[in-house]
């Protein structure tokens, strides 16, 4: 016996496809067989496998289990609940080997897939190829797992609540802040932390439900970001906390309304952290904003810029021992008193617990932070074989710049107007363009430079508003 995946469901961080078109039980069978098989052959025996709400994540689930167990694995199944906590019964538990998410993430409703932990450590680019392959060939072990059921929510409850160690609850008493699940699968434990927590809390769209009729779970674009903003302004909250699909990026809200991007939590997290782990490295992708590696310098910490990618960060981490690290998207990855993995619900405990030790209100410590003027992530369609081709082009003609050039993951620019950055996606046939300036006349400037790399390379991108 073998199986064909399709070769579009087999990304560079994870595995994901549409139900019914590039993604079905079959599939999910036949990666449980070889994911299941490679645990096996590294000595390895039991899977830990959760889920998330969407309409075909238990389908799948199913598949799965079945393909794991007739590689021989045992199965830890934890049910529903987000990424993360799946993470965390991988880390947590001594006999489990690896772990499987299924979940489609922040993609729309129809789209499902997996993201993977082998042996403690993030599971992605070849190591996905090996699986596509090995169920093309029928490479696979025999046997017949065990499978056992765990309610492993109240457990990974206790452990967040563990990230307001060391802090005076009642001091926390008078904190009031909203809190929006997004109809994800991170809205259970969340109603089970919120009880919990010091203070007053407002929960938006806990219940579960796979097709996200409230507004899409992405807390990356500010749209999906308005109920929790109107929350946080009609209750005159301290702040919000929002999740995406699966529960393993967060966005914010201050309370006077500002949205807190990516890199501006991760500022609010360094300073705190550096207080307690004076001149650790810190690190950011390359989508960041300059004002973040200054602030990580300004507090004493060293800052490493790094490639884009939640598995490529954790990677790093744990090669540079960074207790410390965080992506534009909201992925957070807590290593000094964590596992070292993205987990939204553990970074909205942090962001209560940072702003108790720095003696300032989430407002404050964001209305302190420099006005730059910056554009989203633009992204726009380049084919799939010249997306790499045309960042090359680009690199080589600025090899003898003036201008400080960073190459670590596609180019990225310094000059004295600001700086910008081209790079080619991983998992879409699409280039990302970023920007930022002290002005708006400089960050027009800095458009123009991309254009320009762009037109050199016979590529235009589509004028966007920045924010």
């Amino acid at each position: 016996m073998s199986h064909a995946l399709d070769p579009t469901i087999l990304r560079e961080y994870d595995i994901r496809g549409i139900i019914g078109e590039t993604l079905e039980a079959d599939d999910a069978r036949a990666i449980g067989r070889s994911f299941g098989t490679l645990i096996r052959r590294d000595g390895g025996r039991t899977v830990a496998v959760g889920y998330d709400g969407r309409v075909s994540s238990p389908t799948l689930e199913h598949a799965l289990v079945e393909g794991l167990t007739a590689s021989g694995c045992d199965v830890v199944r934890i049910g529903l609940g987000p990424t993360p906590m799946l993470y965390f019964a991988e880390a947590s538990r001594e006999e489990v080997d690896g772990g499987i998410q299924i979940t489609g993430s922040h993609n729309p409703p129809n789209y499902n897939g997996f993201k993977m932990v082998f042996g403690g450590r993030p599971f992605f680019g070849a190591n996905i190829a090996t699986l596509g392959r090995m169920a093309a060939a029928g490479d696979w072990e025999d046997g017949e797992g065990e499978v056992a059921e765990v309610d492993i929510l109240g457990v990974y409850v206790d452990r967040l609540l563990l990230g307001l160690d060391g802090l005076d609850h009642t001091a926390l008493q008078s904190l009031r802040v909203g809190w929006d699940a997004g109809n994800g699968a991170a809205g259970p434990a969340l109603e089970a932390l919120a009880v919990r927590l010091p203070g007053e809390h407002h929960l938006l769209y806990t219940d579960v439900d796979g097709r996200f009729p409230n507004h899409h779970p992405d807390p990356t674009v500010e749209e999906n970001l308005a109920d929790l903003a109107a929350l946080v302004k009609e209750k005159n909250l301290d702040f919000g906390v929002a999740f995406d699909g699966d529960g393993d990026r967060i966005g914010a809200i201050d309370g006077a309304g500002r949205v807190i991007w990516g890199d501006q939590l991760l500022m609010i997290y360094a300073e705190d952290l550096l207080q307690r782990h004076a001149g650790t490295t810190i690190i950011a992708d390359v989508k960041a904003s300059r004002a973040l590696f200054d602030h990580v310098s300004t507090h004493g910490g060293k800052p490493l810029m790094w490639k884009t990618g939640h598995s490529l960060i954790k990677s790093k981490m744990k090669e540079t021992g960074s207790p410390l690290a965080g992506e534009m998207s909201g992925h957070v990855f807590f290593a000094d008193d964590y596992y070292g993995f993205d987990d939204a619900l553990y970074a909205g405990v942090r962001l209560i617990a940072a702003s108790a030790r720095l003696s300032r209100s989430v407002t404050e410590l964001r209305g302190a932070m420099p006005e730059l003027f910056n554009t989203p992530e633009l992204r726009f369609q380049v084919d799939e074989d010249r997306k790499f081709a045309a960042i090359e082009e680009v690199s080589q003609r600025l090899a003898d710049s003036p201008n400080q050039v960073d190459a670590t993951d596609g180019v990225r620019v310094t000059n004295e107007h600001g700086w910008w950055l081209l790079r080619a996606s991983n998992t879409q046939d699409v280039l990302v363009a970023r920007a930022e300036s002290d002005s708006e006349a400089g960050l027009e400037r800095l458009l123009a430079q991309i254009d320009e790399q762009l037109m050199l390379s016979g590529l235009e991108r589509e004028p966007q508003k920045g924010h």
